[in-house]
């Protein structure tokens, strides 16, 4: 999802959208952090999802911080926009070119401290 404005209404369409596409038996965990559209009583969350708040100013520990930082370097710094269809454009195809690369998603979002003695 593609949207102009990050707040409550928007969240509620983000977790309305996960819920639509969790399996009849699962459930889904969504680590978040603390954005106000995130922690507000106004959204309606629905059952089949769990909200886990992380620790406020804590964004080594949100992996998604990452994934931003990495599509903005790659594919939408330095340019500049005619309209706001060409943003929506060129925001989907840098979404649409990294979920083509899983191994780069897992390399962005890996965390030492989650695997210390595994192999």
């Amino acid at each position: 999802m593609m949207l102009p404005k990050a707040n409550t209404e928007a969240m509620q369409m983000h977790l309305d959208e996960i819920s639509r596409h969790v399996a009849p038996s699962a459930h889904a965990a969504l680590l978040m952090d603390r954005a106000g559209w995130h922690t507000t009583g106004k959204l309606s969350v629905p059952e089949n999802i769990t909200i886990i708040l992380l620790p406020s100013r804590s964004p080594e520990l949100n992996p998604v911080e990452n994934i931003w930082q990495y599509i903005r370097q790659n594919w939408l710094s330095n340019r500049v926009f005619e309209t706001y269809d060409a943003i929506l454009d060129a925001g989907c195809d840098a979404w649409n070119k990294l979920i083509g690369q899983p191994s780069t998603i897992s390399s962005i979002g890996m965390r030492d401290w989650a695997h210390i003695g595994q192999k």
